[in-house]
């Protein structure tokens, strides 16, 4: 765009990498680069493409996360070092929910910009979904798998939020282009900082099976308002009514009623489970959570 977050980081002083993919905004942000000795690089490239799931040489905007990360000179630290690096963008309200979601597997599986570290995200995304990433147990219209791997996965901070009249975003017929949402407030856009959760990897959960973990909590907020015991039967699961025991689970529990943390908990009990590759894990069901990717 514009530039308005480039100019306000720089004149706080910070060092600033400009991604921009619009070539009409590339010539004003390359004269400000070469006035300020140094403080500002700019490269022609799209954030939200960065990585793309495509074969062969990837054509710009689209960018590689190794080239670009070589090019800034930050290096990998280990998932429990400090943040390694802090992104601020606005996030575009085309396909928002997926972007998100492609995030989100970044961070389970430790893939693109995340094999670097725990890249600090700071993005304004619309209330909407700031909602849905917010939304706690026994929300009807908000707490979806989204809510519990997000929360699972990252320390979420609301910054600001400012309305969707600051920002230029006039449709054809004049009025404002604000996104639809019948269920949902949606009069902003949240300013959100993602931070990865330190403490991610800890008990059985790891990269190498994070994709059956989304799988498996995706499966049971498929139907939010079924039991929990039901769900586990149709997994051919012998010892279900014991392991909700050992869980401290109500057998009556409904799936939306479950924090983020008995996700995490049921998944590492069932991991230990014998029955559990042999049930409902199958590989046509990965694929599928995966073009989500």
């Amino acid at each position: 765009g514009p530039g308005i977050l480039t100019q306000t980081l720089l004149n706080a002083g910070f060092r600033v990498v400009a991604l921009e993919n619009n070539l009409a905004y590339l010539p004003n942000l390359q004269s400000l680069e070469s006035s300020l000795d140094g403080q500002l690089k700019v490269i022609y490239g799209d954030f939200f493409r960065l990585d793309p799931l495509v074969s062969g040489t990837l054509k710009p905007p689209a960018i590689c996360s190794d080239k670009l990360f070589e090019t800034l000179g930050v290096a990998a630290v280990p998932w429990r070092a400090d943040v390694p690096l802090r992104i601020f963008g606005i996030m575009p309200q085309t396909l928002e929910r997926n972007r998100l979601w492609r995030l989100l597997f970044g961070i389970y599986e430790c893939s693109s910009m995340y094999k670097y570290g725990r890249v600090e995200l700071n993005l304004f995304i619309s209330e909407r979904e700031y909602t849905v990433l917010t939304a706690k147990p026994g929300d009807v219209r908000g707490y979806q798998a989204l809510s519990v791997l997000m929360q699972l996965g990252c320390e979420i901070e609301l910054l600001h939020m400012e309305p969707w009249s600051s920002f230029t975003t006039n449709s054809k017929t004049g009025g404002l282009a604000i996104p639809k949402s019948k269920l949902l407030p949606n009069e902003h856009l949240c300013l959100v900082r993602l931070t990865p959760q330190k403490n991610l990897f800890t008990g059985g959960l790891e990269p190498a099976n994070a994709c059956t973990f989304i799988f498996m909590v995706k499966q049971c907020l498929a139907k939010p308002s079924s039991r929990l015991s039901d769900r586990l039967n149709s997994w051919s699961l012998d010892n279900s009514d014991e392991l909700l025991k050992a869980l401290e689970i109500p057998e009556n529990a409904a799936m939306r009623d479950l924090y983020p943390e008995d996700y995490r908990r049921l998944f590492e009990a069932l991991q230990n489970s014998s029955l559990f590759p042999e049930t409902w894990l199958y590989e046509g069901a990965l694929e599928n959570v995966r073009t989500t990717n």
